[in-house]
C-alpha cells in the first residue's frame, strides 16, 4: 500500500505536464478566439483527485485590459479545451480547467529594476563619499 501511495505524486506531476503540453498545442493551433493571443503556459497544478487543474499563463503584453480579454476568451473556451483534452488523455477523471494569469515574471522584472536602481544610488553615494574624502585630504 505504501508503495502505491508514493507513486501517486509522481504520476500527478506527469499528468500535469502532459496537460500543459496538450493545452499549449490546443490553444496555439486549435483555438480560434481572437481574444486569446500568444501566451505561454507556465504551470499546471493538478489536485490529487484530478478534479481541478489550475493553468497558469503569462503573456508578453501584460496590460489589465488584454489580460481581462484573454481570461474571458480562455474561460469561454474551457469546455472545448476540456473536450479536446479528453480525446488526447486517457485518464478516468478529466479535470475542470481554471485559468490564472501568472504575474511572477512581471513582478520579478520590477524587483530587478528596483535592485538595479538601489545599486546605482549606492554606487553614486560611494563615489561622492570618495571625492569628499580626497578633498579633505588635499586641504
Amino acid at each position: 500500500m505504501a508503495k502505491h501511495s508514493k507513486s501517486i505524486p509522481a504520476r500527478g506531476l506527469r499528468v500535469a505536464d502532459q496537460i500543459q503540453k496538450d493545452l499549449s498545442e490546443l490553444i496555439a493551433y486549435g483555438l480560434k478566439d481572437p481574444r486569446v493571443g500568444m501566451l505561454t503556459l507556465a504551470e499546471v497544478q493538478l489536485t490529487p483527485d484530478y478534479a481541478h487543474a489550475k493553468v497558469y499563463f503569462t503573456m508578453l503584453k501584460d496590460d489589465p485590459e488584454t489580460v481581462k480579454n484573454t481570461l474571458a476568451g480562455l474561460h469561454a473556451a474551457a469546455g472545448y479545451l476540456r473536450n479536446q483534452l479528453g480525446k488526447r488523455l486517457h485518464i478516468h477523471t478529466l479535470p475542470q480547467l481554471h485559468f490564472v494569469h501568472d504575474t511572477s515574471a512581471s513582478r520579478g522584472m520590477a524587483m530587478s529594476a528596483l535592485i538595479d536602481q538601489a545599486n546605482a544610488t549606492r554606487a553614486a553615494d560611494f563615489v561622492d563619499d570618495s571625492l569628499e574624502a580626497k578633498d579633505k585630504d588635499a586641504e
